[in-house]
């Protein structure tokens, strides 16, 4: 690799550590290709990337970032998660961890928080901004249907009193 194209990987590593809502640091020493690959759709589909790169390259980067406090973590083979959604990358990769022995969490960073394995673990239990968003919709949807039951509750009363009436009546 010359001059160039390493310092277009620190320029692209340093916009994913800028740009991430969450980043998470793992060691993938002993997973197959296959096992990279289905970590690679899972993170796909959730919406996160996942990408290997040199530690050293990684640590250039990392300077002055937000984050840079998981240099510590770029020891020996690892690999970076990450995504927009400040909760998806750290949700794929402790599911996968729990699957795959040889995929081994170190830590991570949320914006400037640094994160151990059991933060990376919190973050992963958290809900994800889709299902915030739903829930929010449904507690600004519940009052609302509240008074349209409240409001047609009077005219199903006086319809099913009047149907009793007729029914006595025939």
């Amino acid at each position: 690799m010359d001059r160039a194209q390493k310092e277009a990987v620190v320029a692209e590593l340093g916009e994913i550590f800028e740009s991430s809502g969450v980043v998470v640091v793992s060691h993938y020493a002993g997973l197959t290709v296959a096992d990279m690959e289905n970590l690679r759709a899972q993170m796909r589909d959730a919406g996160g990337h996942v990408r290997v790169a040199k530690n050293k390259l990684a640590k250039i980067a990392l300077d002055g970032k937000p984050c840079e406090s998981i240099a510590d973590y770029l020891t020996g083979m690892t690999v970076l998660t990450y995504s927009e959604d400040p909760v998806a990358a750290a949700k794929v990769s402790q599911a996968f961890a729990k699957d795959n022995d040889k995929f081994v969490i170190l830590g991570g960073a949320m914006g400037e928080n640094a994160l151990d394995p059991a933060g990376v673990k919190v973050v992963a239990a958290m809900p994800s901004r889709d299902e915030l968003i739903a829930s929010i919709a449904g507690c600004i949807g519940a009052p609302a249907a509240n008074i349209a039951g409240a409001i047609g509750a009077p005219a199903s009363n006086i319809a099913s009193i009047l149907s009793t009436i007729e029914d006595k009546a025939a």
